[in-house]
């Protein structure tokens, strides 16, 4: 899992949850300090969610391309400094709040500043417009459809794809070349985006770098249907003649839905992505990597076998399992890439089968504290259970806090965790956290609301509900010198400090 093998700790936290005076987090000033506090808090990971163009319901598990950055995250104020705005441009007629991203507002505010650095491009110096150009050229791979795609959406009152005419959801030569024209100047603005976002985020990466900081990212194995790249790939998806899913993803019931999560992506055809030697899956993953130093691939267990629902089901009760890739796809991967810097989430209903192919490549896997108690001794996600190639949670992103989780906890659940940690419940975020740093696990991972000790109001997503998540942020004032401190205290107690390495050389 890391390079270096050793224990480790870090926070979840994604770039949303930021404060900052423009209603969303921002990869500014507050990034950097985020950064600041986790190599005070003897931290050495910050994992995030995926970081493309949010489409339908804000989520980031469903973006316009698994290749672009959100362009909702660009710090407005670094572009003073590019030359392509001024602090006029960021006057605020009324001020956002500091403790949600309210979207529909702040897409418009954002949409409209940025467009402003747009008309300025040509007033950019030489050297910036040099190295747009540059990367225009670099990217355009994916970058040209991507463009082309968002004109598009804009254009079409950002209507699904197979709502668009025919000829150019079927991508028709003509029609790509009509459109292309058309909206020329359209297209270059979605390109300056993503120049930003990339300019923007490989500055960050390399400031985390600088401080220790390893960066994890969340790639889930499924993109959205109304993404570019299914769009740009209608053959490599199971699709009919109008270009709509004839199956769907999701999975069975399980403990967060009792009909189970009818996620509703497009399955691939992984018969053709065999035959091409998997080059899209390829071209994500190193895009992705160029961005991140470790992947949590979310849903490994798809690559085994995924549960295939049919398109016209409303839930996902009535699917099936269907076989996934399994180790040829991985193989290819590693032949094409390199080492395999993938953690495995494999949550929900595992398998032998899924076990034995994560441990064939080494891959470490997910157990959840908040899955831990109250059910058998076998249970893996207790920690005498975890293996050490593996990464513990006291929650994810899908998980109340761990405060809003001990509230609902039923009685028999609250009776083995008390007797298991020695504690009252009083300061339930805290054992969590002190289990999680005390496990075997080479890597402890928790929510930035659990140091917090926030309860549900705070809580990032919730499975199955298509709207009003992914909208919490933190204050300015929540990191505070103490709370470092006692992170740093704890990770030192438990050796997961990064000074703790140097201690063991020196021995």
């Amino acid at each position: 899992m890391s390079r270096s093998n050793r224990r480790r700790c870090g926070i979840l936290c994604h770039p949303t949850c930021l404060p900052s005076p423009f209603g969303i987090g921002d990869l500014g000033d507050e990034a950097y300090r985020l950064i600041d506090f986790l190599f005070g808090a003897g931290q050495s990971v910050w994992q995030v969610l995926p970081l493309g163009p949010t489409g339908y319901g804000d989520s980031p598990y469903q973006p316009f391309s698994a290749f672009a950055g959100n362009p909702l995250l660009i710090d407005l104020r670094q572009l003073i400094d590019d030359g392509l705005l001024t602090e006029r441009n960021l006057a605020l007629p009324d001020p956002f709040s500091d403790e949600c991203v309210r979207y529909g507002e702040v897409i418009a505010f954002k949409d409209l500043v940025l467009r402003n650095a747009y008309q300025q491009l040509g007033e950019a110096d030489d050297a910036f417009r040099h190295e747009f150009e540059a990367f225009c050229r670099a990217q355009a791979h994916w970058l040209d459809d991507y463009g082309l795609f968002m004109a598009l959406k804009q254009h079409h009152r950002w209507a699904s794809w197979t709502e668009w005419p025919p000829e150019i959801a079927q991508r028709q030569p003509e029609a790509l070349a009509y459109w292309q024209d058309a909206l020329s100047d359209e297209i270059e603005y979605h390109r300056l985006l993503q120049f930003l976002f990339e300019r923007q985020w490989q500055r960050l990466h390399a400031y985390a770098r600088e401080n220790g900081i390893e960066i994890i990212g969340d790639l889930p194995i499924f993109v959205g249907h109304d993404s570019v790249d299914v769009w740009a790939h209608q053959e490599l998806f199971q699709l009919d003649e109008q270009g709509q899913p004839t199956v769907v993803a999701g999975v069975p019931p399980d403990y967060f839905s009792p009909t189970g999560q009818r996620w509703g992506n497009p399955l691939y055809r992984w018969d053709l992505m065999a035959d091409n030697a998997y080059t899209w899956w390829i071209e994500r993953l190193r895009r992705a990597l160029a961005h991140l130093d470790l992947l949590r691939i979310d849903h490994f267990r798809g690559f085994c076998a995924y549960w295939e629902v049919p398109a016209d089901e409303p839930t996902a009760v009535n699917g099936r399992w269907v076989p996934g890739p399994g180790r040829a796809f991985f193989d290819a991967v590693r032949d094409a890439l390199g080492d395999l810097p993938i953690i495995a989430e494999d949550l929900g209903l595992i398998t032998e089968d899924v076990t034995a192919l994560r441990h064939e490549l080494g891959l470490p896997g997910m157990t959840v504290l908040q899955f831990a108690f109250g059910g058998p001794m076998t249970n893996p996600h207790l920690p005498y259970n975890h293996e050490r190639n593996s990464v513990v949670y006291t929650g994810t992103h899908d998980n109340d806090t761990t405060v809003g989780w001990y509230s609902d906890l039923g009685e028999r659940e609250r009776h083995h965790l008390h007797v298991y940690t020695g504690s009252d419940g009083s300061d339930v975020h805290w054992q969590l956290i002190r289990v999680a740093m005390t496990s075997v696990s080479d890597l402890a991972i928790y929510p930035l609301q659990d140091p917090l000790g926030l309860g549900s109001s705070a809580r990032m997503n919730y499975p199955g509900r298509a709207q009003n998540n992914w909208t919490w942020r933190y204050t300015p004032d929540a990191l505070q010198p103490e709370l470092a401190e006692t992170l740093a205290n704890l990770a030192q107690a438990t050796g997961r400090h990064p000074a703790s390495d140097d201690e063991t050389a020196d021995d």
